[in-house]
C-alpha cells in the first residue's frame, strides 16, 4: 500500500515539478504531500476524493489543492486508463519575501489556507488547462511566469468553487492503510446493503472504534460517506443515461423511493427530475 506522504521529485534544473502521470503512475491511492497541486485531467473519469469532498472527475476538469490536503482520484474502472498533467510546488518556493510583495497579494491570499480544495469551472478551467500544458513544455523563467499567471488568474476569478476547506488530518502510515482499505471496501459494496458491523469487522475494529476512527480521519460519518457515493452514482446515471428515475433509484443502493428522493435533495439541493433537466439544459 502507498504511504500517506507522497514524495514529489523535482528535476535539478527546475524549482517545481510538472509532469504527466498516466496509468500506472496515475494510480496513487489516498495520499497527501506538502506541495500545492494544480491538476488537469487529460484522460479517464472516476471519483475524486479530496478531503471530505466526494464527486465525479472527467477529462478537462481542473483542480487546485492546497498543501497537505489528502486526495485520491479513483478511476471508474480498474482496467481503464487515467492520465493527468500535475504541477506540484511548495507555496514558498519563490521565497516568503516575494509573496509579501504588494503585487502578490492575490496569490498570497490563495496560498494562505492549507488543506483547501478548489475546482475550476467555465472559461477559467479551459484557460488554466492550456497554461498547465504550456508549463509542462516550457523551460526557464517563462515556466515560473506561467505558474504565477495561473495562480493570479485563479485567485482573481470567481469561476471556481471551494469543495473542501481546512481539512486537517494527523493520519500516518498505519492509519492510511486502514483508510485505503475502508474506501476500497466501500467502493466495492456501496450499491449493496452495508452494516457498520460488516465494515468494522473488515478493519478488525469494534463498531464504536470504527465510527470514531472514520469520523476523525474523513470528517463525516460512515453512512454520510456511503450516501454521497450512492447519490454520486445516481447523478452519473441521470446525466449519462435515459433510464427511468425509479430504476436509477433501485440501481443506486436504495430500496425506497422516498428515502432516495430525500437523500438526493440533501446532497444535490434538487430533486432527481430537476437535476436531470438542469444538466440537459446546460
Amino acid at each position: 500500500m502507498k504511504t500517506l506522504i507522497q514524495k514529489i521529485h523535482v528535476e535539478e534544473q527546475y524549482s517545481f515539478a510538472c509532469r504527466t502521470y498516466r496509468t500506472p503512475t496515475f494510480e496513487t491511492a489516498w495520499h497527501r504531500h506538502p506541495e500545492c497541486e494544480l491538476i488537469v485531467i487529460t484522460e479517464g473519469n472516476g471519483t475524486a476524493l479530496i478531503g471530505d469532498y466526494i464527486g465525479d472527475y472527467k477529462q478537462g476538469d481542473v483542480f487546485f489543492l492546497g498543501s497537505d490536503l489528502p486526495h485520491w482520484f479513483r478511476k471508474s474502472k480498474q482496467d481503464a486508463v487515467g492520465s493527468a498533467i500535475v504541477v506540484h510546488f511548495l507555496k514558498d518556493f519563490w521565497g516568503t519575501g516575494f509573496l509579501a510583495l504588494p503585487e502578490m497579494h492575490v496569490i498570497a491570499g490563495l496560498l494562505k489556507n492549507d488543506s483547501t480544495g478548489i475546482q475550476l469551472i467555465g472559461n477559467l478551467a479551459a484557460e488554466i488547462d492550456l497554461m498547465i500544458r504550456k508549463i509542462e513544455n516550457t523551460d526557464g523563467l517563462e515556466r515560473i511566469q506561467l505558474l504565477l499567471n495561473c495562480m493570479d488568474r485563479i485567485g482573481s476569478s470567481e469561476e471556481h468553487k471551494v469543495i473542501t476547506m481546512a481539512f486537517d488530518t494527523i493520519a500516518g502510515r498505519e492509519e492510511n492503510i486502514v483508510i485505503e482499505a475502508i474506501i476500497d471496501y466501500s467502493f466495492k459494496n456501496f450499491l449493496n446493503p452495508i452494516s457498520l458491523e460488516e465494515v468494522a469487522s473488515s478493519t478488525n475494529m469494534s463498531v464504536s472504534a470504527f465510527c470514531r476512527f472514520f469520523k476523525k480521519n474523513i470528517k463525516k460519518s460512515y453512512f454520510d460517506f456511503i450516501k454521497e457515493l450512492r447519490i454520486g452514482h445516481a447523478c452519473k446515471l441521470l446525466r449519462d443515461t435515459d433510464r427511468p428515475i425509479l430504476d436509477i433509484c433501485y440501481n443506486s443502493g436504495y430500496n425506497s423511493w422516498a428515502h432516495f428522493s430525500k437523500q438526493f435533495k440533501v446532497v444535490t439541493k434538487a430533486s432527481p427530475l430537476k437535476y436531470r433537466k438542469q444538466f440537459r439544459t446546460g
